[in-house]
C-alpha cells in the first residue's frame, strides 16, 4: 500500500491501515518502514469482528506461532489468539462502503493497483 498511498493523497483521499496490535507497535513498523499512512489500533480486533473479518487460530496454530517466537497475546494486547483476514475497503465520504477486497486465505493479499483502480472508478 505504500506504493500507493501518495497517490491516493493527490487524489485527496486517506489511507488508514488497521491492526490488531498495541499501538506502539504499530507506530514501531510505521516508523521503521516509513510508512506514508496512519496504522490505528483495532483493541480485541472488535471491528474486525464486527466486519465478520476475524478468526481465531488453532491451538496447532498457536503452537507454531510460539515456535517461531511470535507471542500474539502479547503484540495484541488480550488472550483471544485472534486475526483480522487481509482486506481492503473503500468507503466513501458519507461513510458508506463501497468496495471490499478479502480472501480468507491470508496469503491471498489484495493488490494495491486493484485498490487505486476500484478507488479511481469512484472519484470519476
Amino acid at each position: 500500500m505504500q506504493d500507493i498511498a501518495k497517490r491516493l493523497q493527490t487524489l485527496g483521499l486517506t489511507l488508514i491501515a488497521l491492526s490488531p496490535q498495541l499501538p506502539k507497535f504499530g507506530l514501531s513498523i510505521a516508523e521503521k518502514h516509513n510508512f506514508g499512512f496512519d496504522i490505528l489500533s483495532d483493541p480485541d480486533n472488535a471491528y474486525a469482528q464486527a466486519l465478520g473479518l476475524r478468526y481465531a487460530l488453532t491451538g496447532e496454530l498457536q503452537t507454531i506461532y510460539r515456535s517461531f517466537g511470535i507471542d500474539l497475546p502479547a503484540f495484541n494486547g488480550d488472550e483471544s489468539w485472534t486475526l483480522p483476514m487481509p482486506a481492503r475497503i473503500v468507503v466513501g465520504q458519507d461513510g458508506i462502503v463501497r468496495h471490499v477486497d478479502v480472501d480468507p486465505d491470508y496469503t491471498v493479499r489484495p493488490d494495491p493497483e486493484k485498490t487505486l483502480e476500484d478507488v479511481k472508478k469512484l472519484t470519476m
